[in-house]
């Protein structure tokens, strides 16, 4: 057996339906639902008036006079994730009411037993992942088919800017993961002609991904993020305002860890990296690799794919074609220069705001977490390691021969 799984390799079958991922939308969920069966009309009803409940600090009492319902309903995977991402926003909101400094420590059972199976069927850990808070939670409303959110949190128009803005984001990748499923069969069958017309057009797809990052500053308030919507994204690993992590009642007696939502959940990075060949320190690499976890399976057995194709690198180094050299450090150098473009917006959404928050004591927005002050949300150091992941990009740029 082991013999044929090798020669399986050697087919030229990478293609996205394979691993679920959309020709249309990528790794976003296509036409998501926004309601649920009937039977879950308790967690909807809550839900639908989230950020309400949270500002008026109502919701803890709201989930505690919630039902436990049975998730034998859930029939399809979209009725799943859509169960998977009403949990996780009411988990979020249910933890973080009254900010960090009373983070509540138990989930009660009628939220965390739910909640935990819902997760154990998706292949997802229990908390708010990028899965759930963009790839699940985007729908288009009227006949210009403008795009809004399903669920919200506190944090109003910018909390929508932040998820809509990532969702486009996610689309925008999508040229590029067929140009890179294109460039893997071009290695498998060989083609030295699709391979180059396949790293022009990732490279195009990557300085679009850029482009389109920019809208952040469009639709996004530094300070609102950093003060307001920060804390909903947080997790209890890695962050010293819930340091033993969170207990779910009725699954565990001890407490669980996990990560908050990280834009290092979004398989396309990933994907671009195992593809072009780079590789990360071991501190970042081990985050990277776990934050693997937190997607839907398919999605983490595509860039695990990508990963066991016959290198990239090693094809164009043998190949000995300075045009496939050159378009291949070019893809190289966009998704630096991405990276590059990453740390300016986190630089204005964290470290500034975090700055301005210090010097302006007067404010008519709520006190910011101290606990995160320079961590991202899923637990890392954020800007070293943002850095530390830019430089390893650059490094894998191969030498010209002149």
């Amino acid at each position: 057996m082991e013999l044929r799984s090798r020669n399986l390799k050697t087919t030229p079958s990478l293609s996205l339906g394979r691993f679920h991922i959309s020709e249309d939308y990528g790794f976003l969920l296509p036409n998501p639902l926004k309601e649920l069966p009937d039977h879950y009309w308790p967690w909807m009803e809550i839900v639908n008036k989230l950020p309400h409940l949270i500002e008026s600090h109502q919701l803890r009492a709201q989930v505690n006079k919630m039902p436990l319902l049975n998730c034998q309903f859930l029939r399809s995977y979209r009725e799943q994730r859509l169960a998977h991402l009403v949990l996780s926003f009411i988990t979020m909101g249910y933890v973080w009411q009254e900010g960090e400094t009373q983070p509540k420590e138990v989930l009660p059972r009628n939220l965390a037993l739910p909640f935990v199976e819902v997760s154990r069927n998706l292949g997802l850990p229990p908390i708010l992942v990028h899965a759930d808070l963009v790839l699940t939670n985007w729908t288009t409303k009227n006949p210009e088919r403008n795009l809004d959110t399903i669920v919200s949190l506190p944090g109003g128009e910018s909390l929508r800017g932040f998820v809509l803005v990532t969702v486009l984001v996610e689309k925008a990748a999508v040229p590029g993961m067929k140009a890179l499923i294109q460039a893997v069969n071009a290695v498998l069958q060989p083609s030295q002609d699709s391979l180059l017309q396949a790293l022009q057009q990732l490279r195009l797809s990557i300085q679009d991904i850029t482009r389109t990052l920019g809208q952040m500053h469009d639709y996004v308030d530094p300070d609102i993020f950093y003060a307001v919507i920060r804390i909903f994204l947080s997790g209890w690993k890695d962050n010293p305002a819930m340091p033993v992590g969170l207990i779910y009642e009725g699954v565990s007696t001890e407490p669980l860890k996990y990560s908050g939502g990280s834009a290092a959940q979004s398989t396309v990075l990933h994907a671009f990296d195992e593809f072009l060949g780079i590789r990360h320190s071991k501190e970042s690499a081990d985050f990277l690799l776990r934050m693997r976890d937190y997607m839907p399976p398919s999605h983490k057995a595509f860039i695990e794919e990508i990963q066991s194709a016959p290198s990239l690198r090693d094809h164009i180094l043998s190949s000995g074609n300075g045009q496939l050299l050159k378009a291949y450090n070019q893809c190289v150098e966009a998704l630096a220069e991405l990276r590059s473009y990453h740390i300016t917006v986190v630089t204005k959404y964290v470290i500034t705001a975090a700055a301005k928050v210090k010097s302006r004591r007067s404010s008519q927005l709520p006190e910011p977490p101290q606990a995160l002050e320079e961590r991202g949300t899923g637990g890392t150091a954020v800007l070293s390691f943002l850095k530390s992941v830019r430089n390893k990009t650059l490094e894998a740029i191969l030498p010209q021969s002149s």
